[in-house]
């Protein structure tokens, strides 16, 4: 402690000034993959990417690495309006010195709001209110983070959830009708996923299902 307070005491301004930016810049590098998941569209992305996956019963195929980078770069895509807006009103003013941390952080959390608030539950959002025994909020910049983050993971997990369910679908009925004409063939002991995967690959590929799914998901948001 007082070896912290000798440093302040022995640096100008300038110098307490750059060692706290860096400070700030370490604190939000360690909690940036907490933030990319839980304040963006990653989340609804990697289930739904997910989901898919395992409707095809490829197993590992396409890989986690593969799932993940096409998840951060669609996130990266369709958050970039926003990570723009921030640095445009919040970190550029605030590295020139135009503008104190704690207004930084405000005009941060203004474009983080918007977009959550737009993709999250009115009951996710209230449920979290009525527990914190929060105000309710008369504006979206009203709405504390603290009940807005949690409420938003929610809301996309859900999304992600009835999004998962309609890819299901049409895997299903392939499994079901292999199924039904395996036995109806006197073939019960020869899997049906054995004899279902290439035909629901070749749909897949036939239909550009990785197109559509993508389609869907930037048409989600």
């Amino acid at each position: 402690m007082n070896e912290f307070m000798q440093f302040f005491n022995n640096n100008s301004p300038e110098q307490v000034s750059s060692a706290v930016k860096l400070l700030l810049l370490l604190t939000v590098l360690s909690l940036a993959p907490s933030i990319l998941i839980l304040m963006t569209s990653f989340t609804r992305i990697v289930i739904v990417l997910s989901f898919v996956r395992t409707g095809l019963g490829t197993q590992q195929i396409p890989p986690n690495q593969v799932i993940v980078g096409l998840a951060l770069f669609l996130t990266f895509f369709i958050m970039a309006p926003t990570f723009s807006q921030v640095n445009k009103e919040a970190l550029t003013p605030l590295f020139n010195d135009k503008i104190t941390l704690d207004q930084a952080y405000e005009k941060a959390s203004v474009p983080f709001k918007e977009f959550m608030s737009k993709q999250t539950r009115q009951e996710d959002l209230q449920l979290f209110l009525d527990y914190s025994h929060a105000k309710q909020p008369k504006t979206v910049q009203d709405i504390p983070m603290t009940s807005l983050v949690p409420a938003f993971a929610i809301s996309e997990i859900k999304t992600a959830f009835q999004i998962g369910f309609m890819v299901f679908i049409p895997f299903i009925v392939i499994d079901m009708v292999v199924a039904s004409v395996l036995m109806s063939m006197g073939m019960m002991m020869l899997p049906p996923v054995m004899i279902s995967l290439p035909f629901k690959i070749l749909l897949f590929v036939m239909v550009d299902g990785w197109y559509l799914v993508v389609k869907s998901l930037l048409e989600s948001f």
